[in-house]
């Protein structure tokens, strides 16, 4: 009975891990995608490289007249974006394409999702409280608290476990007692 007790808490605990880790390869995409069609453009629409500043400009000049935002953040837009607006242009499409790899793969997570907090802060406090945004501040605050479960299929437990000299496999049915798998025998009196 204790066996398969441990049977199931194993059996959740993986899967439970493959969902961590799946939505940690999702976030990553969607940072990636996020940043490539800032780069290369959405359908039908110019790319921030092509029009440097225009888009962030208007996005700012926009984010001022909200009145959802705060007072200290439109200071800090009217007072340092829009002054900063080229390298901005350049820094957050990169950015997100760089995060979006990083968290795909699986390589210094903790590092990629605070970034990608920072930057959700940062959005959220310009203005664009919206589902999708809250979503993703969310997935990011979930990978963050479940850190170690995120590892799972990541290139930074691969090369964590090349240096210890540890082999990296899978747990199999061999790992699993026999007696686990073994039906339940009834005794009678």
């Amino acid at each position: 009975m204790i066996r398969k007790k441990q049977n199931r808490t194993w059996q959740w605990s993986s899967s439970y891990q493959l969902l961590v880790t799946l939505m940690r390869v999702l976030f990553g995409l969607g940072w990636l995608m996020a940043g490539l069609t800032k780069i290369t453009g959405k359908a039908g629409e110019a790319s921030w490289y092509q029009y440097p500043g225009e888009f962030l400009t208007d996005y700012f000049h926009a984010a001022l007249l909200k009145p959802n935002v705060p007072e200290f953040y439109k200071a800090f837009i009217e007072h340092f974006c829009l002054n900063e607006v080229l390298p901005f242009n350049y820094i957050i499409p990169a950015v997100q394409v760089i995060i979006g790899v990083l968290l795909i793969l699986g390589i210094w997570i903790l590092p990629s999702v605070l970034i990608c907090m920072f930057m959700h802060i940062n959005f959220i406090l310009s203005g664009n409280m919206n589902i999708i945004s809250l979503t993703l501040y969310t997935s990011a605050f979930g990978i963050m608290m479940n850190l170690e479960k995120a590892h799972m299929l990541s290139l930074h437990r691969l090369l964590k476990s090349k240096r210890s000299g540890k082999q990296l496999a899978a747990p199999t049915l061999s790992d699993v007692s026999e007696e686990a798998l073994q039906p339940a025998s009834v005794s009678l009196p």
